[in-house]
């Protein structure tokens, strides 16, 4: 398998694609490929999605995992305090993550010309190598629309071109780390019709860390929308999950949460069972697809989930959702 296309898969095909992908990593991703020998799982005895050993995300902080010989093109780096290691993802072919995270939101929302995107992200736009920032600012190349921009710290800028877009009737899409939201509606309230706000989590140790309930009445009580939308995403990973009007997280047809048990990691629970998150990310295809992060959550019988909190032992991550 030399290449792989991740965007033709569906909910009837996913198991079969997915125990592709394993076998491919199984053997090429050197990491993995360790990790496996040392669970002492034969490669060949894995034939379902139950049986899948998963990555702990831990090793993007100690190792290079890739699942081929080839120089990353783009190295990710996740964002931390001085002082804490950073995950890093090296990304042998961009283009993986660009098609995720294009028919990824075009699924979701639709098609991306038909917004303007607006970027409230100044944390991440002052550190390099954010996976976030790169495709945010894809997105806002591909709306082909002259209000689309980052904001920094130019808050008054942001609010006259809401209202400027208010008025048009124009379909916005305002993202923006959760604590920049905070402080945006505190100087400048708004009662939003047209635009989606949409939060991607961490406070950075800018704010206390609250729940995902009280950030987004919060956030709705001072953008005057009905809902708040969360993006679920990480360096580790090159597709997101979208939290939106159904208040779930929903992923694309490539990319599937299942939910381990916190006692016995080898081990995956029914749905409506809280544990630890495992991500099957398809098009991570040139690192590794299978990954147990740090999150808890629970998965519901239509395949959408939710984000409970994060191990007591794991650290804060500026990327990460909210401790509930």
């Amino acid at each position: 398998m030399n290449s792989f296309n991740f965007l033709n898969v569906h909910q009837k095909s996913f198991e079969k694609k997915a125990l592709e992908v394993f076998k491919f990593q199984a053997e090429q991703c050197t990491v993995y490929k360790t990790f496996i020998k040392h669970l002492n799982i034969s490669i060949k005895n894995v034939n379902t999605l139950e049986e899948i050993p998963f990555l702990p995300i831990q090793f993007f902080k100690s190792h290079k995992i890739t699942a081929n010989n080839n120089a990353a093109t783009t190295t990710f780096l996740s964002s931390g305090t001085t002082g804490m290691s950073q995950s890093k993802h090296y990304v042998t072919d961009i283009s993986y993550y660009e098609n995720s995270y294009l028919s990824g939101f075009e699924r979701f929302y639709g098609n991306i010309k038909d917004y303007t995107i607006l970027a409230l992200l100044p944390s991440y736009l002052e550190r390099e190598g954010s996976s976030l920032i790169y495709m945010v600012e894809d997105l806002i190349k591909k709306s082909e629309n002259i209000n689309s921009g980052f904001y920094l710290h130019n808050h008054q800028e942001l609010y006259q071109k809401l209202k400027e877009q208010e008025k048009n009737n124009q379909k916005t899409l305002l993202i923006g780390v959760s604590f920049a939201l905070l402080d945006f509606i505190e100087k400048f309230p708004c009662h939003l019709k047209h635009t989606i706000i949409m939060e991607t989590g961490g406070m950075k140790g800018k704010r206390k860390e609250m729940i995902r309930e009280e950030l987004h009445a919060k956030l709705k009580k001072g953008f005057g929308v009905q809902n708040i939308h969360s993006e679920y995403g990480m360096t580790e990973l090159l597709s997101q999950a979208y939290f939106n009007n159904t208040q779930k997280f929903h992923c694309p047809p490539w990319m599937k949460v299942l939910i381990r048990d916190t006692e016995d990691a080898l081990t995956l629970l029914p749905t409506e069972k809280s544990g630890g998150i495992n991500v099957i990310d398809l098009a991570n295809y040139n690192s590794c697809s299978f990954i147990a992060t740090q999150d808890l959550g629970k998965v519901y019988k239509d395949g959408a989930f939710d984000v409970l909190g994060r191990f007591d032992t794991s650290d804060i991550r500026g990327c990460n959702l909210l401790i509930q």
